[in-house]
């Protein structure tokens, strides 16, 4: 899981007396041995993230079987654009899927801004937080939509309501709408094939420089770990000097990967912008 989603996780956490434990990785993905062992019948919720932060993709059909057999909850963050080539996760037993829509066509800016996605299975779908709209027919037998199944502090009373937030992402979730739309269902999987292809096309060609080599043997969409000759903080720092964003320096969240670097590679980056990261890579090596 992403570090700061763990960090968030762990303060809500806190104030409800759970118990957060974190299940470690092997070859860059959830190890199945060691979340077996962890199960019982006291786990709520099993947490995973498809594809994970490290960018590989999780055995999620193994993970999910083993959390059903527990009568946990299998809860998924996703990256929504990684679903134009990877299945859906409610196809392998999900009950709950989150993610970030930041990627349909909403720049970013200062760090954000941000809309999360949501989903659940019909048996939660009362105890959703925020706006639900449905579908329905007018008096004049016209299509429309309205807010429904609302249990919101304004209607309600407040300790009995789901959503007490007034933040409104309603700008980024039409401009994500807008850019989804004008996608189409092949436009996302092309586009996602764009993310898989340049990724792969970059993570071949660094693992080709003397010193640098691929973190892990396991498949990965569009972000990849390298394990570098030199300092990955040096390499961010001097390459940054180039106006080249490197990637991110595994040691910060952990610190056993100290000589690791992950690269995310989107549809928007060019053959000329992964090869002068290229260059500068094999000239610090």
């Amino acid at each position: 899981m992403h570090p700061e989603t763990r960090s968030v996780t762990e303060t809500y956490a806190r104030g409800h007396d759970i118990t957060v434990k974190e299940v470690p990785f092997e070859n860059g993905v959830t190890s199945v041995k060691e979340l077996e062992k962890m199960l019982s019948g006291e786990v709520a919720c099993v947490v995973i993230q498809q594809p994970n932060f490290f960018g590989n993709i999780e055995p999620v059909d193994e993970i999910s079987e083993k959390v059903q057999a527990a009568g946990a909850t299998l809860i998924v963050k996703v990256n929504p654009m990684s679903l134009g080539v990877l299945r859906p996760p409610a196809e392998y037993g999900a009950e709950i899927v989150v993610g970030e829509g930041q990627v349909f066509g909403n720049p970013m800016a200062f760090g954000g801004p941000f809309l999360g996605i949501l989903a659940v299975k019909n048996k939660y779908l009362r105890r959703m937080p925020g706006r639900l709209v449905g579908e329905t027919v007018d008096n004049r037998g016209q299509r429309g939509f309205v807010l429904t199944l609302q249990t919101r502090e304004q209607h309600i009373r407040r300790e009995r309501a789901t959503s007490n937030i007034c933040s409104n992402e309603a700008l980024n979730a039409l401009a994500a709408t807008v850019y989804l739309s004008w996608l189409g269902k092949e436009g996302i999987k092309e586009l996602a094939e764009h993310c898989v292809t340049k990724a792969h096309y970059l993570a071949d060609a660094i693992s080709g420089l003397k010193g640098y080599e691929l973190a892990w043997n396991t498949p990965f969409f569009n972000e990849f770990a390298v394990k570098c000759p030199v300092d990955p903080e040096k390499i961010v720092k001097s390459l940054v000097s180039k106006e080249i964003l490197a990637g991110y320096p595994l040691g910060r969240a952990y610190p056993e990967l100290k000589d690791h670097l992950l690269i995310a590679v989107t549809e928007k980056r060019t053959k000329k912008e992964m090869d002068d990261l290229l260059a500068g890579l094999e000239g610090l090596a």
